[in-house]
């Protein structure tokens, strides 16, 4: 006479193995949406480089001049893209050099060294474009008159 537990045996041992099999089916998937997701920044912050470009190549072709009279300085122009609105908000409201991790906290991003380092990135852009200083290196604020 065979007991139940003989005859739930293989049954069992069959659950566990399909147990793993679909554990294992989940950690590839989360492992493919982590590349996804880092793919997917990369992608966006390409667009963003293509939009400006754009931007940029347009407004030289429809004033190769600048329309600026000699001597004047350009007024810097704010990229489009939302983040950065949002970015000249938060050192206006603060008042004060911040650093790329005080602006993830201001803006609520996770501490994550890809929100700090797309910040930075911004900072930087912001820099070269006029619209921020740069004190000293990671540091930024709104330039003084």
């Amino acid at each position: 006479m065979t007991s139940s537990s003989d005859t739930a045996k293989p049954l069992l041992e069959r659950i566990d193995a399909r147990e793993q099999a679909v554990t294992d089916q989940a950690e590839l998937v989360r492992a493919q949406i982590e590349e996804l997701t880092a793919r997917l920044g990369e992608l966006d912050e390409h667009l963003e480089h293509l939009r400006i470009t754009r931007k940029t190549v347009l407004a030289l072709a429809d004033d190769p001049d600048t329309g600026q009279a000699r001597g004047s300085s350009p007024v810097p122009e704010l990229p489009e893209h939302p983040a950065y609105q949002q970015i000249m908000t938060v050192l206006a409201d603060e008042d004060r050099p911040l650093r790329a991790r005080d602006l993830c906290l201001a803006l609520d991003l996770p501490l994550l060294p890809k929100h700090t380092e797309g910040i930075r990135s911004k900072l930087k852009r912001l820099v070269s474009r006029g619209i921020l200083t740069g004190i000293e290196p990671g540091l930024f604020t709104q330039p003084r008159p």
